[in-house]
């Protein structure tokens, strides 16, 4: 795979982040949600290797499944392979 610019790799976090977000308002409501954090760490060597993180900060009322944060990282690292994909083409 060929070395991506900085911007390339902007635009990949910029994916990630919003995925995961969109991933998060389409199961819980913005009132559920008290702070949100995505944090990615890109390496780039030989290869491309990616690191995210979900951390959610819920009301305690919040009827949200324990695994939507995993389920949210899992969304913004399929948005990745995908932006990846385009890449290639």
């Amino acid at each position: 795979m060929k070395k991506l610019t900085e911007q390339e790799l902007e635009r990949i976090s910029e994916a990630a982040a919003s995925a995961a977000e969109n991933f998060i308002f389409s199961q819980v409501s913005k009132k559920e949600l008290l702070d949100l954090e995505v944090n990615l760490k890109i390496l780039q060597d030989d290869e491309l290797k990616v690191d995210v993180e979900v951390i959610l900060y819920l009301d305690k009322l919040s009827k949200a499944r324990d695994t939507l944060a995993e389920e949210a990282t899992e969304s913004a690292i399929n948005a990745i392979d995908e932006f990846i994909k385009l890449l290639k083409e």
